[in-house]
């Protein structure tokens, strides 16, 4: 599926900025949409290390009342969370009615780091696809609106992002050892995204997959 995304779509800077313009006031109307109607709304952002999720999440947000959202950047399980059920954690991040909840990176780990780091077990990540296309109807069943995208980029591109991150000292912090070590498994997390898009998208909760190597393409895909 990865292969035939088309990553050479760019968008000129000067479109980019009048889409983007447009775009992020039709979010503000939309979100106060969800306000009155009272449903709430989960986006999931799932991607490559350096693919761009968070510019993408902060023009998504930029013009959102603050009050109507949360963010919530996900990282490896602690305390309580890593001694229950993997999707405990997110059940009680979920929105209340009229509320979006944005998730930086989710329960899919389960079925990508999780899988690949050897975290879980195999019994474990294959049983998860079903757990986790349950748990996305049930929030579909209650009226969430459930909207979930893969931020795609090039091996080439992402090398190319972390060598421009380690030469500038307020991006250098973005990279950790664990970036590196991740683009050693390449071809093992390709055939785990792969496998995580045929089997988790549905007509409820499809998945969007998002050509990034050109980050204005990128943001006004989102929107």
């Amino acid at each position: 599926m990865l292969e035939i995304i088309d990553l050479d779509q760019v968008l000129d800077k000067d479109v980019y900025e009048k889409r983007v313009d447009q775009l992020q006031t039709a979010m503000r109307i939309l979100g106060y949409h969800l306000y009155f109607q009272k449903r709430p709304c989960v986006i999931v952002f799932e991607g490559w290390d350096a693919a761009g999720k968070g510019g993408a999440i902060n023009r998504l947000t930029e013009r959102l009342d603050p009050r109507g959202f949360i963010v919530h950047p996900i990282s490896a399980p602690r305390g309580d969370d890593a001694e229950k059920h993997y999707l405990w954690r997110f059940w009680r991040r979920l929105p209340e009615r009229g509320s979006i909840a944005i998730f930086d990176r989710s329960w899919y780990g389960r079925v990508l780091v999780e899988r690949v780091e050897g975290f879980a077990t195999e019994v474990e990540w294959r049983r998860a696809y079903q757990e986790i296309k349950d748990f996305e109807a049930q929030l579909v069943g209650f009226g969430t609106i459930v909207i979930k995208f893969w931020v795609h980029i090039s091996q080439e591109e992402q090398l190319h992002r972390f060598e421009d991150r380690e030469k500038r000292p307020n991006k250098a912090w973005k990279l950790t050892d664990e970036d590196w070590r991740n683009r050693g498994k390449w071809e093992d997390y390709e055939a785990a995204v792969e496998e995580m898009l045929i089997r988790t998208t549905t007509a409820q909760a499809p998945w969007t997959v998002v050509p990034a190597n050109d980050k204005y393409f990128a943001r006004v895909t989102v929107r």
